[in-house]
């Protein structure tokens, strides 16, 4: 499941913040939904508090267990001495696959200090888009695939409350790429609704390199999605767009528990709010269950590239003659994506035969498994 349980450990600490936050969502969806029964009321709340006492015990009993015990400084070292059949047999899977992790280079802007989105830029063979997590403005920024600075661009009619993901895809301009920027992340689980940004992908030339964020580029007008949830508020940083229909989907992220995937059918209409649909709930091989933080669609619409903060998942179509939305019926299958302080994203290679992921923190690793 993990390449080493040790290591997966130590990310919880990492993961506390998100379960905290899960819980004290479910503590104000729960009082929302019983506000005429006081006494359930005070029920809820109680169990809630339990959960969350619980889970700041569980961090600190696993940040205590990683300060005692050393943690492997490299894919290599991470890989137990010895596995079991069942082990050997998902390793023996994996490189059918996808072959080891590598690092082609370091984010080499400053200013991409919490990369939490990344995607193969359509206008711009070999070049990227990444963005950051909440606390930045409205700001894409482009890089090279081995992690240098290409520009920086302001998206033009948005605001970033809190952007988690970023897609391409169709849009209403036939031929045209666009970008999409899911502002989707909801810690507390209080937004009605969410949005997400399409913007005209923009076409880099080798002087916007010069730009920055104190100095962006600006790009065209941005149309402003709006959608709800069909069953309440949920905390989100996965979002997907399907190369050639433009359909759109979401997947949830939730502690310990099977993530759910919501669509919304193209066209997006832009006018008002679109009621998402939910289509399936995924069985995350994961200790910690759906805890998904970013996820793409391959070029050929064939394949689903799915991350959490250790490790990265794919679901492939078994007949390519098939409707795409059976694809989310299939088993994830993990993927080994490297050392990552904190993983929050990952794309497919414009040519679909590699993935690529980044990582929070300043200049972080651009890693890729190449698939065989």
């Amino acid at each position: 499941m993990f390449g080493n349980v040790l290591n997966s450990l130590c990310y919880l600490g990492d993961l506390c913040v998100s379960i905290v936050s899960s819980c004290r969502a479910l503590i104000h969806q729960r009082d929302t939904e019983n506000t005429k029964f006081a006494q359930r009321r005070s029920q809820t709340k109680t169990l809630s508090n339990v959960s969350i006492v619980l889970a700041l015990l569980l961090c600190m009993l696993v940040s205590s267990a990683c300060q005692r015990m050393p943690v492997p400084t490299s894919v290599e070292a991470a890989k137990p001495a010895a596995k079991t059949r069942e082990e050997q047999k998902s390793v023996a899977k994996q490189t059918e696959t996808y072959g080891p992790p590598r690092v082609l280079g370091r984010l080499n802007d400053a200013a991409v200090n919490e990369s939490s989105g990344i995607v193969a830029s359509r206008n711009n063979p070999g070049l990227y888009w990444t963005h950051n997590d909440s606390g930045d403005g409205p700001n894409i920024y482009a890089l090279h695939e081995h992690g240098a600075r290409r520009g920086t661009w302001r998206v033009r009619g948005a605001s970033a409350r809190d952007w988690e993901d970023i897609a391409a895809g169709p849009g209403p301009q036939a031929g045209a790429s666009y970008l999409y920027i899911g502002d989707i992340g909801d810690n507390e689980g209080r937004r009605s609704e969410i949005i997400v940004y399409r913007v005209k992908e923009p076409t880099i030339k080798p002087t916007d390199s010069s730009s920055s964020k104190l100095k962006p580029l600006v790009t065209d007008d941005a149309e402003v999605i709006r959608l709800r949830y069909p069953d309440g508020a949920h905390d989100a940083e996965s979002l997907l767009v399907h190369p050639v229909t433009g359909d759109l989907y979401i997947v949830s992220k939730i502690p310990f528990a099977n993530p759910t995937v919501y669509k919304a059918t193209a066209p997006l209409n832009t006018n008002g709010p679109i009621t998402l649909k939910r289509i399936a709930e995924l069985n995350v091989p994961s200790l910690f269950g759906g805890l998904i933080t970013g996820g793409d669609i391959s070029p050929d619409g064939l394949r689903v590239a799915l991350c959490d903060y250790v490790d990265g998942y794919e679901l492939v179509l078994a007949d390519a003659r098939a409707p795409f939305d059976q694809i989310w019926r299939q088993p994830l299958k993990s993927l080994d994506l490297g050392k990552r302080k904190q993983g929050e994203s990952i794309a497919y290679r414009l040519d679909g035969r590699a993935l690529l992921a980044t990582s929070e923190g300043v200049h972080p690793p651009l890693i890729e498994v190449v698939r065989r």
